[in-house]
């Protein structure tokens, strides 16, 4: 898949403000910090479209990138950050769950997690939670490149334990600065377009 144009995103917050063009939608969860905008911005093969930040907890609304005029990349407020209310946690994560809810044309979900480390237990409950509502999944391990090759193996079989990921959800490992996975990312889009 060539990725020709991306729109800035459509911002919502709440049902009444998603685009209504009936286009098939992917949606992007994971921690504050993962590298959700890295991983946009790479797969889109632009610099900053997605804003990143050093600063987790950036992304506080529903952003609706539309690619190629054919499909949206819906990025949701990242989870798992203490300096976040627990207030606006909670109505993060009403907003993600009305999403999941009551969105149709959602075709897959991508869960970013970080291959540096053990899933955490927001991991956990996010990947049972995606579970739960029947949806086809996605792990991408983010930061790939930061683990040493002999450590590699070990941390594919401590992540694929923690989550118990079902034989039906694929897994796969990311870079942002190899564009290992990139290939891999745009043939599950293509194939659910």
């Amino acid at each position: 898949m060539q990725i020709d144009n991306v729109t800035e995103p459509i911002i919502a917050v709440r049902q009444s403000q998603y685009p209504t063009d009936n286009k098939a939608e992917f949606l992007l969860v994971g921690r504050s910090n993962v590298g959700k905008s890295s991983f946009i911005n790479t797969l889109i093969e632009r610099k900053n479209f997605a804003r990143t930040s050093s600063k987790p907890g950036k992304t506080q609304t529903l952003n609706f990138y539309l690619v190629n005029n054919k499909f949206y990349l819906v990025d949701v407020p990242g989870y798992g950050y203490a300096s976040v209310s627990k207030d606006k946690q909670k109505k993060f994560g009403l907003m993600i769950e009305e999403y999941l809810k009551n969105r149709t044309n959602l075709k897959h979900v991508f869960l970013l997690i970080d291959y540096r480390h053990k899933p955490t237990e927001d991991d956990v409950l996010m990947y049972e939670f995606l579970k739960y509502y029947n949806l086809d999944i996605t792990i991408v391990a983010t930061k790939y490149d930061k683990i040493s090759k002999n450590n590699r193996l070990k941390q594919d079989k401590l992540i694929k334990d923690t989550l118990k990921i079902s034989d039906d959800d694929n897994f796969v490992t990311f870079s942002t600065v190899t564009k290992k996975g990139r290939a891999e990312i745009l043939e599950i889009l293509e194939s659910r377009i």
